[in-house]
């Protein structure tokens, strides 16, 4: 078992650092939850995949749902810059667009699981995995509001119209957002989905007008 790794004696040499061959594994069942789903992988294809037995797992991670709620961490840390680019974007109106082109390309990437992780791996499921779907639910809330922040950042900037109503701007374009990777997982090509993003964009001026005088 190649998490136990001697700092001393005849096996300190065999193998790689612990923390390397961790983080392969890691990699390893996130691919996997994103590709099946939280209930759809066994521990017993966890463990294949991973390259390790269910003992050797449990002893790493604890339980399945600690190394899914682990590989949802990775997945945020590493399929992220998308999102992180998009909202550096010098106006509200390009961050919105940016949002959803930047992650349509990332949910069709032919190298990746398609879609989201975080969108698609536990949506539905048993009682007894409430907190596992509540877990990635407290993510996708997260979006909404950093879309919400950067909205109001266009405000400050004058970008943004302060009678705007943020909160309706943030549901849509996250509910788009969140829209495209269950269309990509159900296999809408990335030009479809670049149609969708452009009916999306079309709404921008009639959501951001400013309101009329009673």
């Amino acid at each position: 078992m190649y998490w136990s790794i001697q700092k001393d004696g005849p096996m300190a040499k065999r193998g790689r650092p612990r923390a390397f061959e961790r983080t392969e594994a890691l990699r390893a069942a996130m691919n996997l939850f994103w590709e099946q789903g939280y209930e759809g992988t066994s521990i017993s294809e966890l463990a294949a995949g991973m390259g390790i037995n269910s003992p050797s797992l449990y002893a790493a991670f604890g339980s399945k749902e600690a190394l899914f709620r682990e590989a949802v961490a990775l997945y945020d840390a590493t399929e992220s810059d998308a999102t992180a680019s998009a909202l550096a974007e010098p106006t509200a109106r390009r961050s919105m667009e940016a949002l959803l082109r930047n992650n349509l390309v990332a949910y069709t990437d032919p190298g990746t699981p398609r879609g989201c992780m975080i969108v698609l791996a536990a949506n539905t499921g048993k009682t007894r995995n409430e907190e596992v779907r509540e877990y990635l639910a407290e993510y996708r809330r997260s979006t909404i509001s950093v879309v919400a922040d950067r909205l109001r950042r266009g405000v400050a900037d004058g970008d943004v119209p302060p009678t705007a109503d943020i909160a309706a701007i943030s549901a849509f374009f996250t509910t788009v957002l969140h829209g495209l990777s269950i269309q990509a997982r159900d296999g809408a090509s990335s030009a479809e989905l670049q149609q969708v993003v452009d009916v999306a964009m079309a709404a921008w001026d009639g959501m951001v007008r400013p309101a009329a005088t009673p």
